[in-house]
């Protein structure tokens, strides 16, 4: 750890990470400093050489929109670029130790994991004639905001950046140019905060034993047990763990289900039905996503018809890559009907003066397999809209239960994993901890 936190190797990679990959890097903290250009970026590398990390400023508090909730929203922490920085060097020197303790149920906010896992892990536990039939579906209320400090510098202990994590979780917070103070919780947004709300919940799957299944998402957690009884049990079981730890259950979003009625978890519908357990993209989750794309539509109606294209075709392939791996080929289905009618009143909109066949000429034609693409023709090419029909469902392999990036065992499994896949988080972490093995 003390070599991780003095590593050159490891500035480089957290300076890049917070101000090219990170999407907050246009996001300033209250001293409004940015790095948004290599000569920037740069000169806070040198300037990071020199700085003070005991000198730990207050996160600016401001609100986003809580997904999928309109006029509701949710309060984020954003450190200094410098503070964010310093963040991500403690976290890659922290993180490699907890992810060899980690318990295997635990997915969220971790490298080389993912919602797949969990989900799949989910259909594991509940296919079939399963045990444990009954489902606490819990949510935990206000995890960042309330968990509590003395807990996590308990779990962490004696160890190099612990003082600094004391630092950043009492530094405050200003609103409205008013300083608050915080006495519990986690700024969301800050580069750290993540891995200390998996060391603070790290040992409930410890705490329930072998008798109940559990999975965790971050703050979203299941436990299946074989009766009505048992759940509450674990219910009470689960709540008397968290008390400790400043964190309670959400009254609301907290429910106890059979599999046969299913329900909802990390955006995705799991339900029993005639002893299979099929998961399919959560119905809510779907329509939102479809009212979004309408609103968009609605506020450009001047736009082109390749701006249109290339705005669907940056989002919908991430959506669909998200519900590939479930029961899939029905919602995909319904989701091209309706933005092939959403984009045939966009058409007529602006043409109201043309026939139908002139507009489907102009707008729609055949391609691959479907005969009515949504187009934009050009003198040199012809886009195309991201065609739903072309994506294939597929079964994901869940992670290895303990498997860890930083295991060199693993090194071949990892690399085989990351086949065909976008870059894992973790990958600039090891690229650090194999250069400072190569210079030790």
């Amino acid at each position: 750890m003390k070599l991780m936190l003095r590593s050159y190797f490891n500035l480089l990679s957290s300076v890049r990470r917070v101000c090219q990959q990170n999407k907050g890097k246009k996001t300033p903290g209250v001293d409004g400093e940015l790095a948004l250009t290599p000569q920037a970026r740069m000169s806070l590398v040198r300037r990071m050489g020199k700085h003070t990390l005991w000198r730990v400023k207050p996160v600016r508090r401001l609100y986003i929109p809580k997904a999928g909730k309109p006029g509701q929203e949710r309060p984020l922490g954003i450190p200094t670029i410098r503070d964010r920085v310093a963040q991500s060097i403690v976290k890659n020197a922290l993180e490699p130790s907890w992810e060899a303790r980690f318990e295997p149920n635990s997915y969220g906010f971790r490298p080389g994991r993912s919602i797949h896992d969990a989900i799949e892990h989910c259909w594991m536990l509940l296919n079939g004639r399963t045990r444990r039939p009954w489902i606490l579906d819990a949510d935990l209320k206000s995890a960042f905001d309330k968990i509590s400090h003395e807990q996590i510098l308990q779990a962490i202990g004696p160890v190099p950046g612990r003082e600094l994590v004391k630092e950043w979780l009492k530094a405050g917070y200003v609103e409205a140019e008013f300083f608050h103070e915080t006495e519990s919780g986690a700024p969301q947004g800050g580069v750290i905060s993540p891995l200390l709300l998996n060391v603070a919940l790290h040992g409930l799957q410890e705490r329930l034993g072998k008798k109940f299944g559990y999975v965790r998402y971050a703050d979203d957690l299941i436990v299946c047990a074989a009766t009505r009884e048992a759940i509450e049990v674990a219910k009470l079981t689960v709540e008397d763990w968290l008390k400790p730890r400043g964190l309670t259950l959400h009254p609301e979003k907290t429910k106890i289900v059979h599999i046969k009625d299913g329900f909802n978890f990390l955006g995705f519908s799991i339900r029993q039905y005639k002893g299979k357990c099929l998961i399919k993209p959560q119905k809510e989750k779907v329509l939102h996503k479809l009212a979004e794309h309408r609103r968009w539509l609605n506020k450009h109606r001047q736009a082109t018809a390749e701006q249109v294209i290339r705005h669907f075709n940056k989002v919908l392939p991430g959506w669909a890559n998200n519900y590939k791996h479930a029961v899939s080929k029905s919602v995909f289905s319904y989701v091209a009907t309706e933005l092939w009618r959403m984009l045939w009143r966009w058409s007529k909109r602006r043409h109201h003066n043309k026939g139908r066949k002139w507009i489907a000429s102009k707008y729609f034609g055949p391609h691959r397999n479907a005969n009515w693409r949504f187009q934009a023709k050009s003198r040199d090419n012809t886009l195309y809209l991201f065609d739903f029909g072309a994506v294939r469902i597929e079964r994901h392999v869940k992670v290895r239960a303990s498997a860890s990036p930083d295991d060199p065992a693993l090194h071949d499994y990892w690399r085989e994993r990351a086949k065909g896949t976008t870059r894992s988080s973790h990958a600039g972490v090891t690229k650090v901890a194999v250069k400072l093995r190569l210079d030790a």
